[in-house]
């Protein structure tokens, strides 16, 4: 199978993720071979803390150190962020478009850990239904349980995608869950979220073996096919 793995933190000295070029040299090497093909490198972005300016150009350097040291047959990077809500995103489109995953409209943003206000509701709803931005929520499966029904339905509805991280899948307290909430349509994608070789260490494969033997063959395919649809 060839995995994407959504959600990131390999880019070397930008955030709480790798420390150094040459754990996200061996971070590539390790999601090589879990036969990931592409990474989607989300490193954080705090608004209140960081210009996006500055952001995008620390994140570049970044990225620009860490191709010069990856391996020749590593997986394909794309870059992107994972953006902290902030009050009143909806209203900076246009900053946002510059934090979408690289070649596409698709944005990662992290909610509060936490049961969300109305308007931190409908601020995500007036970027999904901008038709401008996909909005993919990161991590799902921390705050979920803290969200109203009618709240996770009102976002589906709204085109809003839902990512899990792979220990999700891979933890025997959750996994039941997550495979639940994958066959009931609320799990669009899947990230390993990894920020170290031995701190949060990348188990994105074994999450999809999971998947494979639990919900069948189908379920994988329609995971990666849908993964695909999103970056090609």
């Amino acid at each position: 199978m060839d995995i994407i793995d959504f959600h990131t933190h390999i880019l070397p000295e930008i955030d709480d993720g790798s420390q150094s070029t040459q754990e996200s040299v061996q971070l590539l090497k390790m999601l090589t071979e879990q036969n990931v093909k592409t990474v989607v490198a989300t490193p954080h972005f705090h608004p209140a803390a960081e210009h996006l300016d500055m952001f995008l150009q620390r994140r570049n350097e970044a990225y620009n150190r860490l191709i010069k040291r990856s391996l020749k047959y590593s997986p394909r990077i794309l870059l992107g962020a994972e953006v902290e809500y902030y009050d009143d995103i909806c209203c900076d489109i246009d900053g946002l478009k510059a934090l979408c995953i690289e070649g596409t409209n698709v944005l990662l943003i992290e909610m509060p850990n936490a049961k969300w206000s109305e308007k931190m509701t409908d601020d995500i709803l007036c970027i999904a239904e901008s038709g401008e931005i996909t909005v993919v929520l990161a991590h799902i499966e921390r705050y979920i349980s803290k969200q109203s029904n009618k709240t996770i339905k009102q976002l589906l509805d709204s085109g809003v995608l839902m990512q899990v991280n792979a220990t999700f899948f891979t933890s025997v307290f959750t996994k039941g869950r997550a495979l639940s909430m994958l066959q009931n349509g609320t799990v669009h994608l899947v990230g390993s979220d990894c920020h170290g070789i031995s701190r949060r260490p990348p188990y994105i494969k074994k999450a999809y073996e999971i998947i494979e033997k639990k919900n069948g063959a189908d379920a994988v395919n329609k995971l990666i096919s849908f993964s695909n649809s999103l970056i090609n």
